[in-house]
């Protein structure tokens, strides 16, 4: 039986590799979106864990993913948060999302922003000298072959690079608080506050006494390891929605195809089947033969579409290194699963009308 399923897949080569192509795109889709939808989440950790600051207030309802919230919180909470006890420092940050390219600019002062350590290391040039300076860390540096002194656009105006700094303190590119609170028309405005305390034993301490402060009872309040925490599909809304999205219409475009190719290659072989069935095959035997086929074109077309998208993602990630995309054996196997199911459910309704053929109508089709 394996040598005639695999005999009739070669003797239509064409519509074999349109299926297992199918099946391809259907798992490259669905890793390719897991891998930069998780991409996204752990790029934002990771951009948090080298700023140096133990608490950070935000405002109620805050997105798990900076710079998604815009700028809503008064700069001026910055001289309240200050006289809270234990509390060395607090740190304004404007955070912008922008999509053209994907990234998240920050507006920081670089005075505040040093206070939380380690301070900013230049590996050339310095601080900003005007207000459309920028600051940029090596890795952007590295993938423009940009120097200090160069021109970049960001948020549709000309800035110069005033200095590049190693990676990991947050952001990949820092303007002048000031000059995206007016570009963004947020003056006066910050979209985080990051804490230094004198002693981190004080946290809960710290947060008690700013959530009784009037008017920032709902603040959110929290730990960087708390926050890093909740960063996390679940809690972060729209995130499993589209991934789920995605993963249906990967289903139903193998599916469809699926559905398509093996419905027509039953149609094309009744002799084939009239024959089996004058023979002595069962209905179940003529079942097996239209399921492994559908198998071993899932199989196929699985095995080609991880490696599409791994080729694809290392090829993102050489030309785009500051994009960290996600992989996961776990994500590769879900995808095989749900591939896999899709295919076989495309090939059922084929499968048993070909065995619903009866066998002197078969031969005696033309």
């Amino acid at each position: 039986m394996n040598k005639m399923v695999v005999a009739n897949l070669v003797h239509r080569p064409t519509r074999s590799f349109i299926a297992m192509s199918a099946i391809a795109l259907e798992v490259t889709m669905i890793l390719m979106v897991v891998a930069l939808f998780y991409g996204l989440l752990n790029g934002s950790k990771k951009s948090q864990l080298g700023v140096g600051a133990d608490l950070m207030v935000m405002p109620p309802g805050a997105a798990g993913i900076i710079g998604l919230s815009g700028a809503p919180i008064p700069i001026k909470v910055g001289d309240i948060l200050r006289r809270v006890p234990h509390v060395v420092s607090a740190v304004p940050a404007v955070w912008w999302f922008t999509q053209k390219p994907l990234e998240i600019i920050y507006g920081i002062d670089v005075a505040s922003y040093d206070t939380l350590p380690p301070k900013f290391r230049y590996l050339s040039g310095g601080p900003f000298q005007g207000p459309y300076d920028v600051i940029v860390d090596d890795y952007y540096a590295g993938m423009n072959h940009a120097k200090v002194g160069d021109k970049i656009e960001i948020l549709a105006n000309e800035f110069r690079i005033s200095g590049i700094v190693p990676h990991g303190k947050g952001c990949r590119k820092c303007l002048p608080l000031e000059t995206l609170q007016e570009l963004e028309s947020v003056e006066g405005r910050a979209s985080v506050f990051y804490l230094k305390l004198d002693d981190l034993a004080n946290a809960d301490q710290v947060e008690k006494a700013i959530l009784q402060i009037p008017g920032m009872e709902k603040y959110s309040v929290r730990s960087m390891p708390e926050y890093l925490s909740t960063m996390t599909p679940d809690n972060l809304p729209g995130f499993d929605l589209a991934i789920k999205v995605v993963i249906w219409v990967a289903v139903v475009v193998g599916f469809l195809v699926i559905f398509q190719s093996m419905y027509t290659a039953v149609m094309e072989r009744t002799r084939e089947i009239g024959i089996l069935k004058s023979m002595g095959a069962s209905k179940w035997y003529i079942v097996n033969v239209v399921l492994r086929e559908t198998v071993l074109l899932a199989i196929a077309g699985i095995v080609g579409g991880i490696i599409i998208s791994l080729v694809t993602r290392r090829l993102i990630m050489i030309e785009k290194p500051v994009l960290d995309l996600f992989w996961s054996n776990e994500w590769a196997l879900r995808a095989s699963l749900i591939a896999v199911v899709g295919a076989l459910a495309g090939a059922l309704y084929p499968a048993f009308k070909a065995a619903q053929r009866d066998p002197i109508d078969a031969l005696a089709y033309e």
